[in-house]
């Protein structure tokens, strides 16, 4: 079984890259959040863009870069930007389901459109020699849709289709539609990686158990919550000790790469709107963290947590 880091935008950078795979070995594939093609302007990638994807920011850790987009000739510009980086594969997001995104036709609004995709997919795969793999939701608005879609993905030579068995309509609500995974596995013709409410050991062995012909899981917010977490499915015990230095050094990182006080500060505060989760705090320290107004005071109430509080039960 392999695992995956998703991209999540904001979060999963460059810096949390280099750091969590320091701190926690075991991720097979980190994906970078997703790149808008820009071939009107320019610029070929915008400031992030670039950092994220120099190879000198990710020695030693395997990245895949994610397009958006709905324009085919789009996708080609900007892979074979990245091929000249170096990159062999890209991954096409539709599964984005953020208003802003699915409004002008990418991500998973671009699933409402299946004859389109059709005809995406046939010419990327007609004009480059690059591994193109594609993370999908079922649907834009009901699973059933993902019928169709699957005829379509099964007429091109996938490097693997990642799904998560919601559709955009549902975002991150509700429970996963299993079912349609599961019949969506029984028919694929590449492998294919189950990504969405993964926030334990025990999640993560429901689905390889119930779905034996999963080819890998991919995880998000549940390693923002816990960035052990594919060390403790491989087995791997990790102490407190760890994740203290995992945090003082992502710290350390952002401070050196971001200007400003209180730019590092809502860094750190949006991996706590997940790490929190970990944790059982109090209400008093769970505040002194979210409302700090200085590094120092911030630096303070962190510890405190990362030093005294119990992990909670899964």
């Amino acid at each position: 079984m392999k695992y995956y880091v998703a991209p999540l935008e904001g979060i999963t950078g460059y810096v949390m890259r280099n750091v969590h795979h320091k701190y926690y070995p075991g991720a097979d594939k980190y994906f970078i959040p997703f790149i808008e093609p820009k071939p009107k302007s320019k610029k070929i990638f915008t400031g992030r863009e670039l950092r994220d994807i120099l190879p000198e920011n990710n020695r030693g850790v395997n990245v895949v870069p994610q397009i958006l987009t709905n324009k085919w000739e789009d996708f080609l510009w900007t892979a074979g930007h990245l091929q000249e980086y170096g990159y062999r594969e890209v991954n096409l997001n539709l599964g984005c389901p953020s208003k802003t995104v699915v409004s002008k036709k990418r991500g998973s609004g671009f699933l409402a459109f299946p004859e389109e995709i059709d005809e995406f997919l046939y010419n990327i795969f007609e004009k480059t020699d690059m591994q193109i793999s594609v993370k999908t939701r079922l649907g834009k608005e009901e699973p059933e849709e993902f019928e169709e879609l699957m005829e379509i993905y099964n007429r091109y030579p996938l490097e693997e289709l990642i799904i998560h068995p919601r559709t955009q309509r549902q975002l991150y609500g509700g429970v996963p539609e299993y079912s349609f995974y599961g019949e969506a596995l029984k028919k694929a013709k590449f492998p294919v990686c189950y990504n969405g409410d993964i926030k334990t050991t025990e999640d993560c062995i429901r689905i390889c158990s119930e779905f034996p012909g999963t080819d890998a899981v991919m995880m998000g917010r549940g390693i923002l919550r816990n960035p052990a977490l594919i060390c403790e499915i491989r087995g791997q015990f990790m102490d407190r000790k760890q994740l203290i230095a995992y945090h003082r050094e992502l710290l350390e990182g952002y401070t050196g790469e971001i200007p400003g006080e209180v730019q590092v500060l809502f860094k750190m505060k949006e991996l706590w709107c997940f790490m929190m989760d970990y944790f059982e705090t109090t209400e008093k320290q769970a505040k002194a963290v979210m409302k700090a107004k200085n590094l120092q005071n911030y630096e303070l109430a962190a510890m405190e947590i990362l030093n005294d509080c119990e992990r909670k039960e899964a």
